[in-house]
């Protein structure tokens, strides 16, 4: 994923270069640079050192032309072995620029695909992980040079509307009074409709014949389905401005007009075979012996979402010319996704340079473990659960105001409960290991120590009110001031400089928790400074305030990629 000349802002491939024109004359690896397990044997560890010797080379001569190359560099400050590894210590920490120092990644266009809410339906708790997961990706994506295509699929088309446009007709005498539900009345409806669709033979065979009156064309089908679109998106769309998320919406129903070429190129292609009335694709699954069907047409002559997700597959590798196309949608579409890849492989659609994902994630769980819940057994409504998060939030930024005498205006406190509030959901949500289920407790995630959002934000107020404190013009004292890293300055320094790996590492990996992580252990470096080190009033006072400075634009960096708000009052 990375172009092999990309050295931008990354330490570890920086010490990796060095070594690379050596290495090529003497073995054909990479040269292996790692972190090394104890700062006493300096920042990075080259463990290729021993192969070299194993090579016929005197250790002594490895020694001395190591020891050269490293010499020649600006970035090295000392060198030593130790048992076999040569350790390197970087002391050049770059303050300028620190927070935009971005990887570079070999793709250049990619679509993530949201897995997103049904039309008619309100989101809820099962939406939160996706929308959430979904957004970082992006964002790394975006801030490392990546175009980015964000979609929102949103169950648009399909039987669900012929159960309920059928249903509302039987409502309403006139369809125009369809038209003016909320998406809560939306709902509730459905739910009837569907409990009509599994009971009555009647209403189901009417739904079915809606459902193909809706994709042929039916101007009242469409108008009262176009209706119910637009309820819902507006809903939509006040959910995703909360959350700060940005996406273009291109449904199900957008991809309905590619379907037929789609399935006449399968066909030209013999792939498409009939079994038990619907036409599909057979594909190999490793350990099944029997293969395992991807239906194209159902038997009524209708299509499905599988037919809907090739179909969008085929117009993001053709019309869009997405290199990377990432679906964020949980581990229980496992199968359906990789039967979903194996089909456009064996269509020969996806190319060496093209590649697919499944972001696969757990569910949402209570604090006893179980699905997440109402006391009424209910899917908890997105929109109450950021409420109470927001609520929660605000209380306990009055009670802290109390206690440290902090006074808030009324629109400060609100926008700091939002910020703070939305902020503990996601990062609870992000620092998980995503292909995991997690339990979603709100009294930990608003706890101001430990791993949290909250922690992060107040570590990173209290910087800037270090920084205010001093009265010191930053913009100036970074052209004339000098950076000098002793010991613990040295750490939180290095930590600093390993944004860009890390920032590298979760996008390759697909991994928001890498970058939390980094975040953690960041807030932990400074809090450590801080302790040890005192900046205001002492002799240092000039290059501490620098590292202050940095600390905060790469912890500000970090908040933008996980989309939490920062605060400068806590």
């Amino acid at each position: 994923m990375v172009p092999e000349d990309d050295l931008t802002g990354n330490l570890k491939r920086k010490v990796a270069k060095l070594f690379e024109a050596y290495m090529k004359s003497m073995v054909p690896d990479e040269p292996v640079v790692k972190p090394t397990h104890s700062p006493k044997f300096g920042d990075y560890q080259f463990n290729n050192a021993i192969k070299l010797c194993s090579k016929g080379k005197d250790p002594e001569d490895v020694v001395q032309d190591l020891m050269k190359i490293l010499s020649n560099s600006e970035m090295v400050e000392s060198c030593s072995v130790e048992k076999g590894f040569v350790n390197v210590s970087i002391e050049n920490m770059l303050l300028h620029g620190i927070g935009t120092w971005a990887p570079t990644l070999a793709v250049k266009r990619a679509v993530v695909d949201f897995f997103s809410p049904n039309i008619a339906k309100e989101m809820h708790v099962g939406h939160l992980r996706s929308t959430i997961i979904g957004d970082t990706i992006a964002r790394m994506l975006e801030y490392s040079k990546v175009e980015v295509l964000r979609r929102n699929h949103v169950g648009d088309w399909g039987t669900q509307f012929g159960m309920l446009i059928e249903y509302l007709f039987e409502k309403f005498s006139d369809p125009e009074h369809a038209t003016e539900l909320t998406v809560g009345e939306l709902q509730a409806f459905y739910k009837e409709a569907q409990a009509r669709f599994k009971s009555e033979p009647n209403f189901k065979e009417k739904a079915q014949k809606g459902v193909v009156r809706l994709q042929s064309g039916d101007p009242k089908y469409r108008m009262v389905w176009a209706k119910i679109c637009e309820i819902s998106r507006i809903e939509f769309t006040k959910i995703y401005q909360r959350l700060g998320v940005e996406l273009e919406e291109k449904g199900e129903s957008f991809y309905n007009p590619y379907i037929p070429q789609v399935i006449e190129e399968l066909r030209s292609k013999n792939l498409v075979e009939e079994s038990e009335g619907a036409q599909v694709i057979f594909l190999k699954v490793e350990g099944i012996v029997k293969p395992k069907p991807l239906i194209v047409v159902k038997s009524d002559g209708g299509y499905n979402y599988e037919t809907t997700d090739l179909t969008a597959l085929w117009y993001r590798l053709n019309e869009e010319k997405a290199e990377w196309i990432i679906y964020v949608a949980g581990s229980t579409q496992n199968e359906h996704f990789d039967l979903l890849f194996r089909a456009a492989r064996k269509a020969g659609w996806l190319q060496d340079n093209e590649i697919t994902s499944h972001v696969g994630f757990g569910s949402v769980q209570g604090p006893d473990g179980k699905p997440f819940r109402t006391r009424d057994s209910e899917v908890v409504r997105l929109v109450d659960l950021l409420d109470e998060a927001k609520a929660r939030s605000k209380a306990a930024l009055i009670d802290r105001g109390k206690n440290r005498s902090i006074k808030w205006t009324p629109e400060e406190l609100d926008k700091t409960a939002e910020a703070v509030g939305y902020g503990a959901v996601k990062y609870a949500d992000l620092k998980s290991n995503r292909s995991t289920n997690y339990k979603f407790n709100a009294d930990q995630m608003l706890m101001d120590k430990g791993d949290t959002a909250v922690y992060l934000l107040y570590a990173h107020a209290r910087i800037f009110s270090i920084i205010e404190k001093s009265g010191k013009d930053m913009d100036e004292l970074k052209k004339t001031g000098k950076l000098v890293l002793d010991a613990d300055e040295r750490a939180l320094g290095l930590h600093l400089l390993k944004f860009s790996e890390n920032v590298e590492e979760a996008c390759t990996n697909l991994l928001p928790s890498v970058l939390c992580k980094y975040l953690y252990n960041l807030s932990e470096c400074y809090n450590k400074f801080q302790f040890n080190c005192q900046v205001i009033g002492s002799e240092q006072e000039t290059s501490r305030l620098l590292l202050c400075q940095a600390t905060a634009i790469v912890m500000r960096k970090c908040f933008h990629l996980l989309g939490i708000t920062p605060v400068y009052k806590l």
